[in-house]
């Protein structure tokens, strides 16, 4: 998709993590425009190398694939006023808006729109994300290529078969990385209650967490294998995992899931009754 012409709408931190990630992996600057209305956005955005414009006509122009990248809360005013300009021009649209159903973003766009809905995290912002997409019946097969090439700028991506599953998606891994920096904040804060000092027990934590993700990365066996690994029978590793246990953290854990993958469905719908 290298020679492809690519406009973002909105100009924030995702954008500006994607646009990044696709300028490192050799798109031509020339070939990126971005629509802002805020002017200090616009200028950290032309300190990228990349056109940017307050108004949308002149980006729009001839654009093969359209990036929406706005708070959900305003999408729907946003699609209406660009929907003239999707017609005129059938760009592919890719959503990295929370909450936003396809169905509702292509009445909002005017409809017979080919959209790809994605669900990425805040690591993207790091180029280590994970990202989910679904695409709707209209998007191509080299699309959807497409699609994947973007938003693995920042990081990894995974299809998923209905749109329904994209709500999943958010509970794991979208609202994820906040289930990881609670349990280091936990970690931290009983380190320090076991006489480490903060320093030394947030340093060991995170670089605990960093080195665990890369073994699970890079072995072949699975987590569980690798806690089998390093649990030795009566040792310090399994009284810990005992103690989670009789706690009931398995349980914890997915219901904490089921509870983000509900709000997620209520927050699509409240979202999709906009205008």
């Amino acid at each position: 998709m290298l020679g492809q012409k690519v406009t973002f709408i909105g100009g924030g931190n995702m954008a500006r993590s994607l646009i990044g990630g696709l300028i490192a992996n050799g798109m031509n600057k020339n070939n990126i425009n971005v629509v802002d209305p805020n002017e200090a956005q616009r200028h950290l955005l032309a300190n990228m190398g990349v056109a940017t414009y307050a108004e949308a006509d002149v980006a729009l122009k001839n654009c093969d694939i359209l990036v929406l990248a706005v708070k959900p809360q305003v999408m729907a005013n946003v699609a209406n006023s660009i929907a003239p300009l999707i017609k005129q021009y059938h760009p592919l649209v890719i959503s990295v808006a929370a909450g936003i159903r396809c169905n509702d973003l292509s009445r909002w766009l005017g409809g017979e729109v080919a959209i790809v809905r994605t669900m990425p995290n805040t690591p993207a912002f790091v180029q280590s994300g994970a990202t989910g997409l679904y695409a709707n019946a209209l998007v191509s097969h080299e699309q959807k290529n497409q699609a994947e090439s973007l938003m693995r700028a920042c990081g990894i991506c995974v299809w998923v078969a209905e749109e329904a599953q994209i709500d999943s998606v958010t509970a794991l891994s979208g609202s994820g990385p906040a289930y990881y920096f609670l349990m280091m904040e936990a970690m931290i804060n009983a380190g320090e209650s076991l006489g480490l000092d903060k320093k030394t027990a947030t340093l060991l934590t995170v670089q605990t967490a960093l080195g665990a993700a890369k073994m699970a990365i890079e072995s072949q066996d699975t987590p569980a294998t690798l806690r089998a690994q390093v649990t030795s029978p009566n040792g310090t590793t399994e009284a810990a995992i005992l103690t989670f246990q009789q706690h009931h953290f398995e349980k914890v854990v997915s219901a904490a899931m089921q509870a983000a993958r509900t709000r997620a469905e209520t927050l699509a719908t409240e979202l999709g009754t906009q205008a």
